[in-house]
């Protein structure tokens, strides 16, 4: 209750009014909270997934600052007391924005007393943050003919300068602009199309998709190229989603799957950025998986999806070669599956398995950012112990437990995998989990939610092609690293036909 003001009504009437606005501010706020709270610790039948429950809190604090608000103008003390908190609490503006300084002067520079001139002895300067809204504009590329009066046949004229879309109508820069929103932000090109219209620009949706899919066509051999530098790290983590596709034959959607390869060897403050790469298949066996991994010879990290298992086999051993690293993550969701569907009930076994995993994640927490060397000792030193104990707790449950339950079925899946579980122990470059990739992942099905499908097999390649260049992009802005046209060319993405530096 912060909000109080120094001094309370004396007056008892005014005192009745405060009091009663008082209770109504806490029931409003113990109604919003409940809902918050209901929201995100609810049963486990009513929660919402990630988002949704940030459009729930969103509404919530929506809710709350028009609550504010109203306080704000029915009390003026109150309104000087947050005004001078949000000051204080609003942070720093990046400096890379540019600055538009606006000066407000008195409307007399003169003394009223003496009518002499007054001089700046300092001044109050505050911040906002401003928008100027998008704005599309003509580019107009005029070439000029110069001829010499004296020399019959002599005309020069500046070469037509390289398009991404040869006689089409947008700019790279345009291009780039549409990609981003339907790859990064999710917007699908139809409603693009409609906000286009808004500001009077008439640009079919189709337009659009061949923009897109031209664009695409040309990045493909960054996209290779990616691949290539990806696979030459030591360490990858790969994934696969379902993605719905359209099957015009059949008049319904069939399932294709995103598989994605992702790199980010920021925990062990390894040399390479970060970078993730999306390639479609029609399905989720392991043939289409060598695909996209054919010649890898370093460390897999990866779910225990029986696919990657054969991928490693030695019948394959000429197409891959790498050594399969499992994910802790993935046992802890089995438990964790177990303890809410007992719930009320207890579930003895699933609730200290989780415990003596979350034993282990601290270890991981405390060793986060440290270099491979000293990850891999401090592992060494405590949380070998704390795995080879479990794995003899892990054996001596499974003895007393009904051999159908899930809970065995979870034990069982732990003592399978364990070799690749615990292969962290050895190697300070291996992560505990595979959530870089699943991170990576999202953006996939946050795209797939807004479109619902994919239009075709060759559309859904076009998008893991686009989306991979997008999603390393931002990988590399989240790592505070940008790509120079000298660092492109060296890795042999520039090109000076088409500049990639606006997607």
């Amino acid at each position: 209750m912060s909000d109080l003001p120094d001094e309370l009504p004396s007056d008892l009437a005014e005192l009745r009014v405060f009091a009663a606005a008082l209770l109504d501010r806490c029931a409003r706020l113990e109604r919003l909270l409940k809902l918050a709270k209901d929201a995100r610790f609810g049963r486990s039948s009513e929660k919402l997934d990630a988002d949704q429950l940030q459009l729930v809190l969103e509404d919530i604090e929506e809710a709350v600052a028009a609550l504010e608000a109203a306080e704000d103008r029915a009390n003026p003390r109150t309104c000087e007391k947050r005004t001078a908190e949000r000051r204080a609490n609003r942070g720093q503006l990046p400096e890379h924005l540019p600055r538009i300084i606006e000066t407000l002067m008195p409307a007399a520079t003169c003394c009223p007393c003496c009518a002499g001139v007054l001089f700046e002895i300092g001044h109050d300067e505050s911040q906002r943050l401003d928008v100027v809204p998008a704005q599309y504009r003509v580019i107009v590329t005029r070439r000029p003919k110069l001829a010499c009066r004296a020399c019959h046949g002599v005309v020069l004229q500046h070469a037509a300068p390289e398009r991404l879309i040869r006689g089409g109508l947008p700019t790279e820069r345009l291009v780039a602009h549409v990609i981003d929103a339907k790859y990064h932000w999710h917007l699908p090109l139809y409603r693009q199309a409609q906000m286009l219209a808004t500001h009077g620009i008439a640009i079919d949706r189709s337009t659009l998709a061949f923009w897109v899919g031209y664009a695409a066509q040309e990045l493909k051999p960054l996209w290779h190229r990616l691949r290539l530098l990806l696979l030459a790290s030591s360490k990858l983590c790969v994934d696969e989603t379902p993605a719905p596709v359209l099957d015009p034959g059949r008049g319904r959607t069939k399932t294709g799957y995103f598989w994605a390869l992702s790199r980010d060897d920021r925990p062990w403050a390894g040399p390479d950025p970060p970078g993730a790469v999306y390639a479609y298949a029609p399905g989720r066996g392991a043939v289409h998986g060598l695909q996209l991994l054919e010649g890898y010879r370093g460390i897999i990290h990866c779910d225990g999806y029986q696919a990657y298992k054969t991928m490693t086999r030695e019948t394959r051993a000429d197409a891959l070669s790498g050594t399969l690293a499992f994910c802790w993550s993935h046992l802890r969701r089995q438990f964790v599956k177990i303890e809410r569907e007992a719930a009320p009930a207890p579930a003895p076994v699933a609730r200290e398995a989780l415990e003596r995993i979350a034993q282990l994640y601290a270890v991981e927490k405390a060793l986060r950012g440290r270099s491979d060397a000293e990850r891999r000792a401090g592992r060494q030193a405590h949380a070998r112990p704390l795995v080879i104990a479990l794995k003899q707790w892990f054996e001596a449950k499974l003895d007393h437990v009904a051999q159908k339950s899930d809970t065995a079925k979870a034990l069982r899946y732990a003592l399978r995998h364990w070799d690749g579980l615990t292969l962290y122990l050895d190697d300070g470059r291996i992560e505990m989990d595979t959530n870089a990739v699943e991170r990576a992942m999202r953006p996939i099905k946050l795209n797939a939610k807004n479109s619902l499908f994919a239009g075709c097999d060759e559309g859904a390649e076009n998008w893991a092609v686009l989306a991979s260049l997008i999603e390393t992009c931002l990988c590399r802005v989240r790592h505070r690293q940008v790509w120079t046209t000298a660092e492109l060319c060296r890795m042999g993405l520039f090109s000076p036909r088409f500049t990639v530096s606006g997607v």
